[in-house]
């Protein structure tokens, strides 16, 4: 309930944010509050279905509805970008957050663990002076060169990763429990869900730029056709609910992650003017994942000891930001190192630094508009063979790390209740 009146008050200031730092600090506190709402409602799903069949299938109805918010608010902000103000795609959280107020204390029920400890909050900088370095370096490597500066971001980033794990070892009440990873599915499926959000954002990261920058489709032409993608996960998200209702299976995973690699190598090979096999690219890609996430995340929620339900789900939802974040920053990255070297070396600053940049001084000089299309598609080509081999790669990780691992069977399903007559 704090979580929501925090993104609901946020959503009302960034909306009318008069400045660019009003702004971030909004977005900040909508993060904030993002964070406790989504490992929420996955705790309360495992909570509350302790049954593996119901459990599968409250995870499979929990995905297949955030899929369609996802599209839907796609659609939704393009709508409201292409007839009102900006700010007006931060206003539509508001009546979500109210209804979750009215009817969350009579719907939602309570579950806390029965001794949850202090809060650490050494933890908090941290987790933070380990992720954003690592974050910085690895976004400027592949665009600027290996300097110094960025190798030794990363080294430092790396140093406080050592520092944050020992301190969840050894500290009495961790940020994160040790605990946790005593199930074998938990480790590898929080890693596995990493790299699956790695390549969904990284891969959104270039399609929204080509659809309206490349093709030169509005804000809301280029939601409108993003929602065809969301069709072929329409009809898997249902199979990929019954696979995981017969039990957590490696090879399901494992040939998850390959549709997804042949969704990146469909995207490797678009042109300028490619659509149609871009959104064919986009849907494959979004099947591969789907599939993986409705697996693992069963694994990791019944891999989890009951009383540690949030913890588990925040620690899921956690490395899916992260890895989100990873994904737009190493493979934009790559993107923007390709788009550079292709880009004609007569072309302005402006121009050599985005696309958008080069589009919105491309009346000054002829021919400029094609070249950084062209520049561009070539740097989505590049990310998408990274994408590509990444994905062949955790294919190759979920066929060694998940052998052997079984969702665990902590009750029966409940039998119909039988009439007394």
């Amino acid at each position: 309930m704090i979580g929501a009146v925090a993104f609901g008050t946020a959503s009302l200031i960034a909306a009318y944010a008069n400045s660019a730092e009003t702004l971030i600090a909004a977005r900040a506190v909508l993060g904030i509050g993002g964070a406790t709402l989504m490992p929420s409602t996955m705790a309360l799903i495992r909570t509350m279905f302790t049954a593996p069949g119901q459990r599968a299938k409250a995870i499979g109805m929990w995905s297949g509805v955030m899929t369609a918010g996802i599209a839907l608010g796609s659609v939704m902000s393009g709508v409201l970008v292409e007839y009102f103000w900006w700010g007006s795609v931060f206003l539509v959280n508001l009546p979500a957050m109210v209804l979750l107020l009215v009817l969350g204390p009579l719907l939602l029920p309570e579950s806390k663990a029965a001794s949850p400890g202090r809060f650490d909050w050494l933890s908090v900088p941290l987790s933070m002076a380990a992720v954003l370095p690592v974050v910085y370096g690895l976004k400027e490597i592949p665009s600027e060169g290996w300097n110094v500066r960025y190798v030794v971001s990363i080294t430092v980033g790396l140093l406080f990763a050592v520092l944050f794990v020992h301190r969840q070892r050894t500290t009495a009440s961790p940020m994160i429990s040790p605990a946790l990873f005593r199930g074998r599915g938990f480790g590898p499926s929080v890693a596995l869900n990493l790299i699956s959000s790695f390549a969904m954002m990284g891969s959104a990261y270039f399609t929204t730029q080509y659809l309206q920058s490349v093709l030169g489709k509005s804000a809301l032409e280029a939601a409108l056709w993003a929602l065809l993608p969301s069709l072929p996960i329409g009809a898997a998200a249902p199979i990929a609910t019954s696979l995981v209702q017969k039990g957590v299976d490696r090879a399901h995973v494992t040939a998850g992650f390959a549709i997804g690699a042949v969704g990146y190598a469909l995207l490797a090979f678009t042109g300028t003017d490619s659509m149609a096999l871009v959104l064919t690219a986009c849907g494959v890609l979004a099947v591969g994942v789907v599939t993986v996430i409705s697996q693992i995340t069963d694994l990791a929620m019944s891999s989890a000891p009951l009383e540690r339900a949030g913890s588990a789900s925040s620690l899921m939802e956690t490395g899916a930001e992260f890895g989100g974040a990873l994904g737009m920053a190493a493979l934009g990255s790559i993107g923007t190192a390709v788009y550079r070297h292709e880009i004609p070396d007569a072309a302005p600053d402006a121009a050599r630094e985005t696309l958008g940049g080069a589009l919105a001084v491309a009346d000054r000089f002829p021919g400029l508009a094609t070249a950084a299309r062209e520049a561009f598609t070539s740097g989505m080509q590049g990310a998408a063979i990274a994408g590509a081999v990444l994905l062949v790669g955790a294919a190759g990780l979920a066929a060694l790390t998940l052998r052997g691992v079984e969702v665990r069977q902590e009750a029966p399903e409940p039998e119909p209740e039988k009439s007394l007559a």
